[in-house]
């Protein structure tokens, strides 16, 4: 068997501009921010106040209530997005070799929430109160276990933590099962729910977060000078990939086709970029190759663009490293301007806005982007979104420990 052709046939967003696809889609094109003041705990007493939450999720729509008391919220996002997904994907569940279908999910983090929630009750009451469901609320792997049992996918099931990159990474992995004949169908993409007293409390005490409280939908800035710390945000974004071959049998709708995958390690520092950006061209320039393209045939990047200091000037650097001359003239732009950044889940989020991209050949903007910083002087998509013929399109998300992913998508066509 040759390597099979894989595409994009269903998407499900649960994100601070709104749960589901459409609400999502409209949100980035419009330039609306979702990032407000925290209402999940009072903020007073820290330093970053501000947040993208998700603004109307009701997790009674997607669980019943003896469900809910034994799930952590970061899985309660990703089966919402997993139901949307399936939903949007047309899948006849009974149709399906569930043998051959899997699930592979990105989290950073996991069930802190839980966490939190069970030490306290730890320190105050002893180990004899501890639910016997915290542990498979914690763990990060339940949200693709959860999934699986869900839809009864027996295939491939695992879940990817590599921090910030972790929803790309799962898409990548992803791709690859499914090019080489693994399995047909798999729900991957990324979710997390970090929006705690101790997830909050723990990236201030990092001085990673924008101190911008009293103007909090400007406060994502990435690639701007005035940026000061990325936005924590919450969410999650399943995608269904499938082999074409399958999507065709089946009369499926395209939304676009994963071409390229790259993944690299910086191997440099715990939380800081290499500053000469090489772990993140070395991945880009492995997608772009395994997509057997040149880079100036990509139309748009999905930058990471995290609205830190360190982030926004070496993914810059990078791209001028692959791109060269041509990196002037790609559209380059950062939803985190609207969403915040929402960890594991990013890349599940910014590969269904960059496929929507490609889809309907519009691209996102970068807000809040005012002021040119000498070190980020590419075409950053300010303010406004952009109709832009998008062949081809990368999404990148770097995370901390030095991890690299980027995924490559293209407008499904004959390719031989």
């Amino acid at each position: 068997m040759g390597k099979q052709r894989v595409v994009i046939t269903g998407m499900g967003a649960v994100t601070p501009l709104g749960t589901g696809l459409d609400l999502y889609w409209d949100g980035l094109l419009r330039g609306r921010s979702g990032v407000r003041r925290i209402t999940h705990l009072d903020a007073e007493k820290y330093s970053s106040q501000i947040a993208g939450e998700v603004p109307d999720f009701n997790p009674e729509q997607y669980m019943d209530k003896k469900e809910l008391r034994r799930t952590a919220k970061f899985t309660q996002f990703g089966l919402a997005a997993a139901e949307m997904a399936v939903k949007d994907a047309d899948l006849d569940l009974d149709a399906l070799d569930r043998d051959r279908c899997g699930v592979i999910l990105g989290c950073g983090v996991g069930g802190i929430d839980a966490t939190q929630d069970t030490c306290k009750i730890f320190e105050e009451k002893g180990p004899g109160r501890i639910s016997p469901f915290f542990v498979p609320m914690m763990i990060s792997n339940m949200v693709s276990g959860q999934t699986a049992i869900r839809f009864g996918f027996k295939g491939v099931n695992y879940t990817v933590v590599t921090a910030c990159a972790s929803g790309t990474n799962g898409v990548g992995e992803a791709f690859h099962r499914i090019q080489r004949g693994d399995v047909d169908l798999i729900l991957t993409g990324g979710t997390e729910a970090s929006i705690t007293g101790v997830g909050l409390g723990g990236f201030c005490s990092m001085k990673a977060l924008s101190l911008r409280n009293d103007q909090p939908e400007r406060a994502s800035r990435p690639f701007d000078r005035d940026r000061d710390g990325f936005v924590i945000g919450e969410g999650a974004g399943v995608l269904v990939l499938e082999s074409l071959e399958h999507a065709r049998r089946r009369g499926a709708r395209i939304y676009a086709e994963v071409l390229g995958y790259g993944a690299t390690c910086d191997a440099y520092h715990m939380t800081a970029p290499d500053p000469e950006g090489n772990g993140a061209a070395r991945a880009m320039e492995m997608a772009i190759r395994e997509a057997g393209l040149d880079p100036c045939d990509i139309n748009y990047i999905n930058a990471h663009g995290t609205s830190t200091d360190l982030n926004d000037k070496t993914e810059t650097m990078a791209i001028k490293r692959v791109f060269g001359d041509y990196a002037y003239r790609v559209a380059i732009s950062s939803t985190k301007s609207m969403t915040g950044h929402l960890l594991g889940a990013a890349g599940g989020i910014e590969a269904i806005a960059a496929a929507k991209s490609v889809q309907e050949d519009r691209v996102a903007p970068t807000i809040n982007y005012e002021n040119q910083d000498p070190e980020c002087d590419l075409d950053y998509v300010p303010n406004h979104s952009r109709e832009l013929r998008v062949n081809y399109a990368i999404s990148n998300t770097f995370g901390f420990g030095g991890h690299n992913a980027v995924i490559l998508l293209g407008k499904p066509g004959d390719r031989g």
